[in-house]
């Protein structure tokens, strides 16, 4: 691996083995050539309400339209460390070596902040669940991420091979 290319994944939800097979299938060719991948997982992100039991309902998600409702799906700092332990040991078992961050506030900010500051940073792969309402008007994170970096991003969804 070499030190001059790095790829960032913010990720809302524990990566699994197969996530982390087919987000780093892409770049697995020659060894010495392999890029750095540095994981970003958000705690308490604040997530409309209104979005979150609408995006339960259109994939008939009515327990978690409920939780939605109740506040109970709020991811905690705890719950995001444990996400991040999970995502790193499944990039590990894939092959890769991988870092990894708990992160606080907008995530979109962060991944900004954090492009502006590393020059090798040469993609971004954001991991969500399918969220309807934000996908459908490009709000999500990933729409946002396009326009507000100068590098490509790639928006994936969790234990899937479909694109957002």
């Amino acid at each position: 691996m070499t030190d001059t290319s790095s790829i960032l994944v913010l990720t809302e939800v524990a990566l699994s083995d197969e996530d982390a097979v087919r987000l780093t299938s892409v770049h697995a060719g020659d060894p010495d050539d392999r890029p750095g991948y540095h994981l970003m997982v958000p705690a308490d992100v604040e997530r409309n309400l209104l979005a979150d039991v609408l995006d339960h309902l259109s994939l008939f998600q009515l327990r978690e339209a409920l939780e939605a409702v109740r506040g109970d799906d709020e991811p905690s700092r705890t719950e995001a460390a444990d996400d991040l332990a999970l995502s790193l040991a499944a990039f590990t078992r894939a092959g890769f070596t991988a870092t990894g961050e708990v992160v606080e506030g907008d995530p979109v900010d962060v991944l900004q902040k954090k492009v502006g500051s590393d020059a090798s940073t040469r993609e971004v792969i954001v991991v969500t669940r399918p969220h309807a309402v934000e996908d459908t008007f490009h709000t999500d994170w990933a729409s946002r991420a396009r326009e507000a970096l100068g590098v490509p991003v790639l928006h994936v969804y969790a234990g899937s091979s479909f694109l957002g």
